[in-house]
């Protein structure tokens, strides 16, 4: 196995400095551009604001990179070069043939572990979509949260999702679903839906030791943090739910499925709602990042502003 960490991430690390992993499918395939780039840009900027090393993972070149330099990050944000989308499950595959891949959840995770960070950022997880009972249609990154050590902090599960069944398997595969000053899990643009988390944290250092006391535990996988998006970008949810719908309906007439269905849900989302979703997507992406970093901070014990 080739795994790259840049000097910047593996000297933080051997200093027990606080690093935070971050998925690269979002450039390559969740936003537009130039807005991929810039929020790939502004999630780096916003952790090390916060005292932490940003290490956005990827696949390239036969190696999987924990660490990603500008020039990287400029290929995964060109639309017009196919960059795969790698899922944990195509890791080996992918190292195989030599080619450019972007981090899901799921793989951005397992890089994450065996790079030996702790925690990562995301906007939303996968997880079960609308229609699973018949297309068994789910995520991988619910199985690698229950089996992969590594703290996500996220804004929920994508809206596209059926949100319920997605927390409901969670809970089947012993996941904690953490609410940062809240008590509902929230849905990816909106404030919150009526699903009560079992636990919550208000600071980074209850954050912090929370991660401790799990990650202390034989045998335990991942945790999850969810937060609202920030108060001004949040959308009403029977708008969202509305738009979405819709772009459920357009992907099933023109037969998109797997991997693309996302990409081409959250950018008619985005077109229907005049931009709204767009800037909420990004605006959640950054403030996850941001938090992310805090808790990063707060688990290497070093000082940080409270989260």
């Amino acid at each position: 196995m080739s795994l790259r960490v840049s000097d910047e991430v593996r000297d933080a690390l051997a200093g027990g400095g606080a690093v935070v992993a971050l998925e690269s499918s979002l450039i390559a395939h969740g936003l537009p551009y130039p807005h991929n780039v810039e929020t790939a840009r502004a999630c780096e900027a916003a952790v090390r604001q916060a005292g932490a090393v940003p290490a956005t993972t990827a696949v390239h070149d036969g190696a999987l990179v924990v660490g990603a330099d500008d020039q990287l990050i400029e290929r995964l944000a060109d639309l017009e070069r196919p960059i795969a989308k790698a899922g944990a499950r195509d890791l080996g595959p992918l190292l195989a043939s030599g080619g450019l891949a972007a981090t899901t959840v799921s793989a951005c995770m397992r890089l994450a572990a065996l790079a030996g960070v702790r925690i990562m950022a995301t906007g939303g997880i996968g997880g079960v979509h609308r229609g699973a009972g018949a297309s068994f249609d789910i995520s991988s990154d619910i199985d690698e949260l229950a089996a992969t050590p590594v703290a996500v902090v996220c804004s929920g599960a994508k809206a596209m999702l059926d949100v319920p069944a997605t927390f409901e398997l969670l809970e089947s595969r012993r996941v904690p679903v953490i609410g940062i000053r809240t008590d509902h899990v929230p849905v990816f643009y909106a404030a919150a839906s009526s699903l009560p988390v079992a636990f919550r944290v208000d600071t980074a250092a209850e954050a912090a030791a929370t991660m401790r006391a799990h990650f202390g535990l034989p045998g335990s996988g991942g945790i999850l943090f969810v937060q609202p998006p920030p108060a001004a970008l949040r959308l009403d949810a029977s708008e969202v739910e509305a738009w979405t719908v819709e772009a459920l309906e357009a992907a099933d007439a023109a037969g998109i499925i797997g991997t693309a269905l996302t990409p081409f849900v959250l950018a008619q989302v985005a077109r229907a709602s005049q931009g709204r979703a767009l800037e909420a997507n990004v605006g959640l992406i950054v403030n996850n990042a941001r938090t992310a970093a805090t808790f990063a901070v707060a688990l290497a014990g070093t000082e940080a502003p409270i989260a």
